[in-house]
């Protein structure tokens, strides 16, 4: 499996999510839940700490690997986001491809994720608004990119979160169609899912622009 990571900017800091953040992790998801609609918070301590042990599970097994996330001026964790669906291709022999074939499905820092998903992103409502995820998102997509060379990396959201996919589309990423029926929806019922993308041929340009409105912030 990957290897937890520290993600460091200006404003944020990245950290693996730990069984010790289920205090600061429940207050954080305590403030004004109104926001919280079509995005699966926890709430209160049991429900985080079920989250938490839900989350280092996966990434046990391969499949994720998440982040609370910390503001470097209060020294308080704001919310949580991580990396998800992480998938390595098995790709024929070729000259990028020496061997002839990846090393196996299950990502690990030898063997980095040739697609990845950053999602399960939630933010406290003080933290929202702000330049916290413009930089949470600068710090992940660099890292899915430059460092594990990523081609692909994925964002979607509820179909009817128009905020959520407001937020999406100012990244730069693109929207590629909508999942009917996808899964079950947080506040009951089923939910369509809006998809969106960016390519790595596309990153240079989402980088200049996500460091431009981090500036700015």
């Amino acid at each position: 499996m990957l290897k937890p990571v520290t993600l460091r900017g200006h404003l944020v800091c990245l950290e693996p999510m730990t069984v010790d953040h289920v205090h600061e992790l429940c207050a954080a998801a305590s403030e004004d839940r109104s926001t919280y609609i079509y995005t699966k918070v926890p709430n209160g301590r049991e429900e985080t700490e079920r989250y938490i042990e839900s989350a280092l599970k996966s990434h046990s097994e391969g499949s994720v690997l998440p982040f609370v996330v910390r503001r470097n001026d209060t020294d308080r964790i704001v919310g949580s986001t991580r990396f998800l669906d992480l998938e390595v291709f098995q790709l024929p022999p070729s000259s990028a491809s020496p061997s002839g074939a990846s090393k196996g499905t299950i990502p690990t820092d030898d063997n980095p994720p040739t697609v990845a998903e950053i999602g399960n992103t939630w933010y406290a409502a003080s933290a929202q608004r702000t330049g916290v995820n413009t930089e949470c998102k600068l710090l992940m997509l660099a890292h899915a990119f430059d460092v594990w060379q990523t081609i692909r990396v994925t964002l979607k959201t509820d179909a009817r979160n128009d905020r959520s996919r407001t937020a999406i589309q100012r990244l730069g990423a693109i929207f590629e169609g909508v999942r009917r029926a996808h899964i079950p929806a947080s506040d009951g019922g089923i939910r369509d899912t809006a998809y969106y993308s960016i390519v790595a041929d596309e990153w240079p340009e989402v980088r200049n622009d996500l460091f431009q409105r981090q500036q700015r912030s």
